[in-house]
């Protein structure tokens, strides 16, 4: 595989991306990755897919080689989906779109390809929770909010020095399936690393958080003192996200973030709805079982 690294502007932001392949008449897929991570998360796709595909990969803003505005209101949901929009419209002009997102690029592809469906016309999700059973979930779920409660180390004044000693190891580990082994080879370590050194990238990342809306409060903090990043969950909207695309979920059940609750209902957001699970993967699953997940991603877009 020959991949060509690119940049283009999009309302004054430099977002970087990679793509292969050619134009045909099979979809081009475009990939999202999440937090930590970069277009690399997708290096097992691009490769298979790029042999029969066009394939785009970009850096999400703040991450990476793309730009990392400081403003944190950029890394509000709203703005985030307009830019990622017009990044589509951008490299892929007038071509059919598979959206393949992942965690946080997941959290932008739902609402995208709902209030932009000229843009879209499949969408695959691994291991990202709908905004609407998410958040579902975070009102009654405790388990949820258990399992978000790392988001709150996050958004902590502390938090890029947390992220950053000893050579990213809160990362690094974070980067591990759910009995602790890492999902990354050494290479793709140092790489990732890489990645995390670049000026302005662990603040550019963990903007997603602190522009989080309706972020529950801590279980174990009286709801008194909550600050003002944090929504009371009787506070809390449900939002009304449909996705009227034929969409794909392919979902790691030993996922620490998410609790498999998240999948139950969708059907009534996302009518055209097929879910595979994996029972033995985690929250990376496109890295511990990237050949099922290719196998599945060329079944669906067939």
């Amino acid at each position: 595989m020959t991949l060509n690294h690119r940049y283009v502007d999009v309302a004054g932001t430099s977002i970087h991306y990679v793509e292969s392949g050619t134009v045909s008449d099979a979809p081009t897929l475009i990939f999202l990755h999440g937090f930590p991570e970069f277009w690399q998360t997708w290096h097992a796709q691009l490769s298979h897919f790029s042999k029969t595909h066009r394939v785009i990969a970009p850096d999400l803003p703040g991450y990476n080689l793309s730009d990392k505005p400081t403003n944190i209101d950029f890394y509000h949901p709203q703005n985030l989906i307009r830019v990622m929009a017009e990044f589509i419209e951008l490299v892929a002009p007038n071509q059919r779109i598979c959206l393949i997102a992942h965690d946080w690029g997941g959290a932008i592809a739902w609402p995208l390809a709902a209030f932009n469906p000229q843009l879209v016309d499949q969408l695959v999700i691994l291991n990202a929770a709908h905004p609407s059973t998410f958040t579902r979930e975070m009102i009654h779920n405790q388990q949820q909010r258990e399992k978000s409660g790392y988001i709150h180390q996050l958004i902590s004044d502390g938090a890029p020095t947390q992220l950053t000693t000893n050579n990213f190891a809160y990362l690094r580990q974070l980067l591990c399936n759910d009995v602790g082994e890492s999902v990354l080879n050494q290479q793709q370590i140092d790489d990732y690393i890489a990645a995390w050194s670049q000026p302005g990238a662990i603040e550019g990342m963990l903007g997603y958080y602190r522009a989080m809306p309706q972020l529950a409060p801590p279980v174990t903090e009286n709801a008194d003192k909550l600050s003002d990043s944090v929504t009371n969950t009787s506070d809390m909207k449900i939002p009304h996200i449909v996705i009227k695309q034929r969409c794909l979920i392919l979902w790691g059940e030993q996922d620490k973030a998410f609790v498999n609750e998240v999948l139950y209902g969708l059907e009534h957001y996302v009518p055209q709805l097929t879910i595979k699970r994996f029972s033995e993967a985690s929250h990376w699953l496109q890295c511990e079982q990237s050949p099922l997940i290719n196998r599945y991603i060329a079944q669906f877009i067939r």
